[in-house]
């Protein structure tokens, strides 16, 4: 409740200034002295009965996908500017359930790693070190398809096969993790058909972010892992924030090495998910952060706290506006005609399923991280997100206000 104060404090003063203001734009004097006016009493507890009865409702909605549709995991949901509802379900570890999730617990955020890949292109843009409408083999000269430009990627427009099905086709041995620069050396190796001309539809494919992150280590002359902790997370104050990486790893260990463990859940009951050697490969996945954390990152973005408003917004647009089929995709984020005002992103990958939705019109924001493959929660997210029957006014923190300094 900290920041709400804090916010709710600046707008009534800021409200009081303007009527001084406005009174002397008139050019009349007031007729005796201005009144003494307790603004924290009337301002503080503006919405406080709403605020409890959303509260109560995300409470009662989490507990029931608990124990209806086994959501296991973390959940985070935040609106008009403060955070509502944390809570943490189910076990680390399903075989064993001994060990319960914990609300700073990181999971593997499978595809919603896209939007921080997005993030970091838009950064370097920001620096002046690309643009978006430069041709890929710009930065991947040996890459060989011509005519695919960096906004052809973010947009999912570069009409490229999918990097999976050369890798199952082409890679040796599975035993040893594949990286980026051998996904770059099996295209240009194998050259397979692509499946569209560039920026002819969109088509949603693992690649085009693959490549990005390509493009973020051959521009800033990092390993994608370090840039991002370097360049992204320590600026947000994303400290359980990373990239998972195997560089260096001569042959996959059984497990991924981490607290909370990814599963499959099979008609005989649950199974831990193996590593993989695709999880050598970055930008598309692979990413493991925490609710907390990626509140962070909503915050930097909805008060321009990381990125200027004119560059960040431009991951809100949706790149594909001939298409029809209801859905869209910006740098990183989802659009659907059927969510007017809303960007998201779903992931699952190895045991994993992930949920970031921003509901920018209703000032409302919802994460959930869950250490199964199931997808039974989606509708009831969906559901619980787009119920007025309570809704809160939007606001946002003082854009001065620390990113640290959030009273999570």
């Amino acid at each position: 409740m900290k920041i709400r104060r804090e916010i709710i404090l600046v707008l009534g003063l800021m409200g009081l200034m303007g009527l001084m203001g406005g009174m002397g734009s008139c050019k009349k004097k007031p007729r005796g002295p201005l009144p003494v006016v307790n603004v924290d009493s009337l301002f503080v507890d503006l919405g406080k009965a709403d605020v409890a009865k959303r509260t109560a409702m995300a409470e009662k909605a989490f507990q029931e996908m608990h124990k209806e549709q086994g959501l296991n995991g973390t959940v985070l949901y935040a609106e008009g500017g403060q955070v509502l509802y944390r809570g943490a379900f189910g076990w680390r570890n399903l075989i064993k359930a001994n060990d319960s999730i914990r609300i700073d617990d990181q999971f593997q955020l499978a595809s919603v790693s896209k939007m921080f890949t997005a993030e970091a292109i838009m950064l370097l843009y920001s620096q002046d070190k690309l643009d978006y409408d430069d041709d890929l083999t710009k930065y991947i000269p040996e890459f060989p398809y011509k005519g695919i430009t960096i906004r052809h990627l973010l947009n999912h427009r570069s009409g490229l096969s999918r990097y999976e099905t050369l890798a199952d086709e082409q890679w040796p041995d599975r035993g040893v993790p594949v990286n980026n620069e051998d996904i770059i050396k099996l295209f240009a190796q194998y050259k397979p058909d692509p499946y569209n001309q560039p920026n002819v539809t969109f088509h949603y494919t693992n690649v085009n972010y693959v490549l990005l992150a390509s493009v973020v280590e051959r521009v800033s002359g990092q390993h994608f892992e370090d840039f991002m902790r370097e360049q992204v997370f320590t600026p947000l104050g994303m400290e359980r924030s990373y990239i998972y990486s195997l560089r260096g790893v001569d042959r996959l260990h059984t497990y991924v090495d981490t607290e909370v463990q990814g599963h499959d859940l099979l008609r005989k009951g649950a199974r831990r998910a193996q590593d993989d050697y695709l999880n050598g490969v970055v930008g598309d996945k692979v990413m493991f952060s925490t609710v907390d954390d990626l509140y962070r990152f909503s915050l930097a973005i909805d008060c321009g706290l990381f990125l200027p408003d004119s560059i960040q917004q431009e991951a809100f647009k949706p790149g594909s506006p001939e298409w029809k089929r209801g859905e869209n995709y910006g740098f990183g984020w989802r659009l659907n005609e059927k969510h007017p005002g809303v960007v998201f992103h779903f992931g699952w990958w190895k045991g994993y399923r992930s949920f970031f939705i921003r509901d920018v019109e209703k000032g409302r924001v919802l994460i959930v991280l869950t250490n199964t493959n199931s997808s039974a929660i989606g509708e009831p997210l969906w559901e619980f997100i787009n119920d007025t029957s309570v809704q809160l006014p939007a606001a946002c923190p003082n854009r001065n206000l620390m990113l640290g300094n959030t009273n999570f």
